[in-house]
């Protein structure tokens, strides 16, 4: 069977150019339409973004704070790194998990005492960890809503770590405190 060639716009007739023409219009509509749409979409998906990473900190700090408690009481003192609680058998801390808010996935460690002069904390017991993430946090975690306060530790009562209640703005942004000894924790809107 012979090919058939294109025939070139001109030589069409006069009707199926125009809607050649209106067929393109439509769909660069439809691109247009779809961008606004995605543009809209983006504050909501980045929000649901960071409120699964959050929910994901609240899970691998509370797992590090208590394997660091574990190792506390097999060894009675505390470890100076995460890759000293790694080697424990049988294990305590599944993996060494990284922290989710900062691309780096860095922790910083919340130490039994305070840093030198020099401001290093390296070989340092450390009793806990936080977060190097500067963001607001959308969820409330030990009545705090700066992700970078969230402190988990193994023992609270060492650092002196007490939680207040919900202030005024809290309550009318609709917030709820995730409360570490709930059964299922709790965010806003």
């Amino acid at each position: 069977m012979p090919r058939r060639s294109a025939q070139p716009v001109a030589a069409l007739p006069a009707g199926r150019r125009r809607q050649r023409g209106f067929t393109m219009a439509l769909a660069l509509a439809m691109i247009v339409v779809m961008g606004v749409m995605l543009m809209k979409a983006e504050p909501l998906i980045s929000a649901e973004i960071q409120r699964a990473n959050e929910s994901e900190l609240i899970f691998r700090g509370e797992a590090i704070a208590e394997a660091i408690r574990v190792y506390f009481a097999k060894f009675h003192k505390y470890p100076v790194d995460l890759d000293e609680v790694m080697k424990v058998r049988p294990r305590i801390l599944r993996q060494k998990y990284a922290d989710p808010m900062t691309p780096g996935g860095e922790w910083e460690y919340v130490t039994q005492v305070q840093a030198g002069a020099s401001g290093s904390t390296e070989g340092l017991p450390i009793v806990g960890v936080r977060s190097h993430c500067t963001k607001d946090a959308i969820h409330i975690y030990q009545h705090k809503t700066l992700v970078s306060d969230w402190v988990f530790t193994a023992d609270p009562n060492l650092l002196g770590l007490g939680g207040g209640g919900l202030s005024a703005d809290d309550i009318a942004k609709g917030r709820k405190v995730l409360d570490p000894n709930a059964s299922a924790p709790t965010s806003k809107k």
